[in-house]
């Protein structure tokens, strides 16, 4: 990351803001006067949205080109995309979630889903940082030349 452009380190601010506004605002972290949170957001949810944000603008950066043509890897893309939806299941409020409340009912989501919502956002980080592990390895690494026999 230290040979970043100036151009991969402005979209990994913007990815980090977007990601942080897209997570925060309908989980009701971000305070906004459109959705709302009848159950107060754990302590922990803060920084599981500030960490999520930060890898997902991160990981968004390595997507960006630098004037070389860049292979962009499909699995890494779908870690990118399992751990934001990870995260946002986590940091969500467990009752305003319809799905949860469909699979579980009102009950079941607090009763069962909210002390899972910690693993969850642990899973999500760990996929994130996983992705982007892989994407800045790949970025160093030169293609080796195949040879005629």
């Amino acid at each position: 990351m230290r040979h970043w452009s100036p151009r991969r380190w402005l979209a990994a601010a913007a990815g980090t803001g977007l990601a942080a506004l897209l997570l925060g605002l309908p989980t009701a972290l971000i305070p906004n006067p459109v959705f709302g949170r009848p159950i107060e957001a754990p302590a922990w949810s803060y920084p599981a949205l500030l960490v999520t944000a930060l890898l997902s603008g991160l990981l968004l950066a390595t997507y960006v080109r630098d004037g070389a043509k860049e292979d962009v890897a499909q699995a890494d893309a779908k870690r990118f995309t399992l751990g934001g939806l990870l995260a946002f299941f986590a940091i969500g409020c467990p009752t305003c979630n319809k799905l949860v409340l469909i699979a579980l009912g009102t009950s079941g989501a607090i009763t069962w889903f909210e002390p899972v919502q910690p693993y969850l956002a642990i899973g999500g980080i760990a996929i994130l940082g996983y992705a982007l592990r892989r994407r800045l390895q790949t970025e160093v690494s030169c293609e080796v030349p195949t040879a005629r026999v």
